[in-house]
């Protein structure tokens, strides 16, 4: 049948390019530490303001998804993701930090409305074996931006050599690209157009009722698959804190921290596509796969991490920025590398997340659910890390934090992964009633 724009890979490839316009241009700066400001106390709190209502919006928005489908609720999104790239243009002239974290708290209803919608794509319109390779597609679009935006930034930047903050020529291309994400999210097919190449339609239940929906919910809180999951839903974005505000904001020059930007974005393109194949691989049965997939990344972390204790041991809270740059030479290699393999954790991380719910339903209105709930509880992390990064809590004490978070996600995925069958088995809720094809997969 060709390339379609109805066809489950197209459009998630489309969502990848959104995402490398809205959220990559947003990790761009981010990972700067402050948004790119030397007042790094406003970005942080508008982080707070952000997760916060992120994991407010993270859970409602399954059922603002299952609504009014992923066009409007990713459309709303990208249009949040412009409005605080322009509260920090406005804080270069106005020095006004209140509207800068207003913008943050209303970009974290947006982007839990972006990423909710986001995560039931990839997760509900590939085949069961083929969902980690859709989830390492839109992750390398999607972190293609933060490696451009980055680009952008050490391209600006390239002669501040200072302290100083990103000047308004940065945050104008950053709004340009989200400007264009946008726009590609308003051609974004409905669920019931999106058909494989055989003509089978992806699985979606009718929504119920807003107080159905809400009940499903609420739901979640009850079921054990979420609840073992919660510890690694809560570490996976708590580390940001630290790495993009402790490590790179602290530690290097603002070129310099756009430089490292460039190879931890790249380092996650690498890292999510190799981890895919493993977690994909059809010669072993799934549950296996899982094992295997979450003992990789226990050494990765593990090393990773013991790695970054010995790193922060250079330097503390209590002294002056050390301001090191990549002309450095040898000492700028080391942190380098440390800071590449943040990256490569946290892609594989994050894959293996969304593979598992993956392997728990096909249907796209459960998953969007369940990519509601895991952002809830990943954006409370977070919204507690940047606090805690706010007030200045000491640089190993947020290391051990973030370590000792990531080991306690261990056993609950560990429990569940022992669990996972090799074919999703639909159950209960609101299924349309739908004729069969000749392979037992339900058409529209």
């Amino acid at each position: 049948m060709g390339l379609r724009w109805t066809s489950p890979l197209i459009q998630v490839l489309a969502v990848g390019v959104i995402c490398f316009c809205c959220p990559g241009m947003f990790n761009a700066l981010n990972s700067l530490g402050g948004g790119g400001q030397v007042d790094s106390k406003v970005g942080q709190n508008a982080n707070v303001a952000l997760y916060t209502c992120f994991a407010i919006f993270g859970l409602l928005s399954g059922a603002i998804h299952n609504k009014l489908g992923p066009k409007w609720t990713i459309f709303i999104g990208c249009g949040c993701y412009m409005l605080y790239v322009g509260s920090l243009l406005c804080y270069n002239h106005t020095g006004a930090g209140g509207f800068t974290i207003a913008a943050g708290g209303i970009l974290g209803i947006g982007a839990g409305m972006l990423w909710t919608a986001q995560g039931a794509m990839i997760m509900a319109y590939p085949r069961e074996q083929d969902k980690g390779k859709f989830i390492s597609y839109f992750w390398a679009i999607f972190n293609m931006g933060a490696v451009l935006g980055s680009v952008i930034a050490f391209a600006i930047n390239y002669h501040v050599v200072e302290i100083k903050s990103l000047g308004d020529a940065t945050y104008a291309v950053f709004l340009a690209i989200m400007g264009v994400g946008t726009l590609v999210a308003l051609s974004l097919a409905p669920p019931s157009s999106v058909t494989h190449s055989n003509g089978d339609h992806i699985l979606i239940q009718k929504f119920p009722t807003w107080s159905g929906e809400i009940v499903a919910i609420m739901k979640l809180f009850l079921d054990w698959h979420m609840i073992v999951l919660i510890p690694m839903f809560l570490s996976s974005n708590w580390f940001y804190s630290y790495q993009f505000s402790t490590v790179n904001g602290r530690y290097f020059s603002i070129r310099t921290q756009s430089l490292n930007n460039i190879f931890y974005w790249a380092s996650q393109i690498f890292g999510s596509y190799s981890f895919a194949r493993v977690l994909d691989f059809q010669g072993v049965a799934r549950r296996r796969r899982a094992i295997w997939g979450l003992c990789i990344i226990c050494c990765f972390f593990i090393a990773t991490w013991i790695g970054g204790i010995f790193f922060q041991r250079t330097y503390n809270i209590n002294e002056p920025k050390p301001n090191h740059d990549f002309t450095e030479g040898a000492s700028y290699v080391g942190p380098l590398f440390l800071y590449i393999f943040f990256g490569l954790n946290d892609a594989a991380w994050q894959t293996y997340i969304y593979w598992l719910m993956g392997a728990m339903s096909n249907d796209a209105t459960v998953l969007s659910r369940y990519a509601g709930f895991y952002k809830c509880i990943q954006s409370c992390g977070a919204a507690i890390s940047w606090r805690a990064n706010a007030v200045g809590t000491d640089y190993m004490v947020e290391l051990v934090v973030c370590f000792a978070l990531l080991g306690a996600s261990i056993p609950g995925a560990f429990y569940l992964a022992t669990r996972i069958q090799d074919h999703s088995e639909e159950e209960g809720g609101f299924e349309l009633d739908l004729p069969k094809s000749k392979d037992g997969i339900e058409q529209q």
